[in-house]
């Protein structure tokens, strides 16, 4: 379903403007639709009638992100005031809180063996985390099948616990967002160094998807169902939280707005340091996937949770440092890898290059 409506949506978006143009911070080059997350949206609620169960308890979580992808949507055609999506962001926040009764009331044991219970500042917490995930989604959309490939790792992941912890309603919708991301990725992801994407996610899509990850990380570590231990769950999540925080708290200590864009990123860094855009995809996919098992397995061995959370504090301290200091080691390796290539040149030796 997927990808038919982004086989069809394709020609209008590019009559109506739809389109990401080239220049500025943007490496592609060429005109590309931005009607991934308009494909995404569409297919979900499409395909959400065929399934057999009751929709009433998801209708703040509907409700929600259609809010988010309407924002979304607006800021695609016109870039929106920043006020205007976060009011969004912090609009459908309070409506799955609020509404939805997705909140997190308990962070568990993570400063010793005793629950770390949130009291009165519920509301504002959980509003507090749930844009940050999505904010975080929103920021992983930098390279073809990035942000795609992630979210279906971590959709995959949530689907696999779903299913075997017999939460079948959660587990069948958890399906349909895999579904309507591998159609997606058959667009978006590069099969190919030369191949790259034909059709982009848009805010439109990341602000959705965002949504959707906030609403079943919240929901699974919380009761009545438990599936989760909250650590855990920011194992799942790490490294897009570990990136943003990172490169927001970069962003304040040169004096700029935490919500200016640049192209500071890991993803940034990791090209500035000659990966290919699909090999550094794959290379985060890695790092994702690593950290998802590694969150897991504390899981299921029963590890402390003050330990799984100082050992994520250690990781980001690691991952903050390297990313400080990331810029002047990748381009002094880069500088020597261009001198030795030019050396080359000079001598002949271009066939070997």
């Amino acid at each position: 379903m997927t990808a038919g409506l982004i086989w069809l949506f394709r020609p209008v978006a590019c009559r109506i403007g739809l389109v990401d143009r080239p220049g500025g911070r943007k490496s592609h080059k060429q005109a590309t639709p931005l009607i991934g997350g308009v494909a995404i949206f569409c297919a979900f609620l499409l395909l959400l009638l065929t399934l057999d169960i009751a929709l009433g308890q998801w209708r703040s979580f509907f409700l929600a992100g259609a809010v988010v992808f309407i924002i979304g949507l607006l800021d695609d055609f016109q870039e929106t005031p920043p006020w205007a999506r976060f009011a969004a962001q912090v609009g459908a926040s309070l409506i799955i809180v609020l509404w939805g009764n997705v909140e997190l009331q308990n962070l568990g044991g993570l400063f010793s063996n005793q629950d770390v219970l949130l009291g009165v500042l519920v509301v504002p917490f959980s509003i507090f985390c749930s844009v940050g995930v999505i904010n975080a989604t929103n920021m992983l959309d930098g390279l073809d099948g990035l942000a795609g490939g992630l979210l279906l790792i971590l959709f995959g992941t949530l689907l696999a616990l779903a299913w075997q912890g017999g939460l079948m309603e959660d587990a069948r919708i958890l399906l349909l967002l895999c579904g309507v991301l591998a159609g997606f990725l058959l667009f978006n992801f590069r099969f190919a160094d030369s191949r790259a994407a034909t059709v982009f996610l848009g805010d439109a899509g990341s602000l959705f998807l965002g949504l959707a990850a906030a609403w079943f990380l919240i929901r699974f570590t919380q009761e009545p169902i438990g599936l989760l231990r909250p650590i855990t769950a920011i194992w799942l999540f790490a490294l897009p939280i570990m990136d943003t925080v990172a490169i927001m708290s970069r962003r304040v200590m040169l004096g700029r707005s935490p919500f200016s864009a640049d192209r500071e990123h890991f993803h940034h860094i990791l090209r500035v340091a000659g990966f290919s855009a699909r090999t550094t995809v794959f290379i985060m996919l890695g790092v994702s996937l690593l950290m998802a098992v590694i969150g897991l397995a504390g899981e299921w061995a029963g590890v402390p949770e003050f330990i799984m959370f100082y050992g994520f504090l250690a990781l980001f301290a690691v991952y903050f440092w390297g990313m400080h200091h990331a810029w002047k080691v990748m381009k002094a390796l880069r500088r020597v890898h261009d001198q030795k290539l030019r050396t080359l040149e000079k001598r002949g030796g271009n066939a070997n290059v």
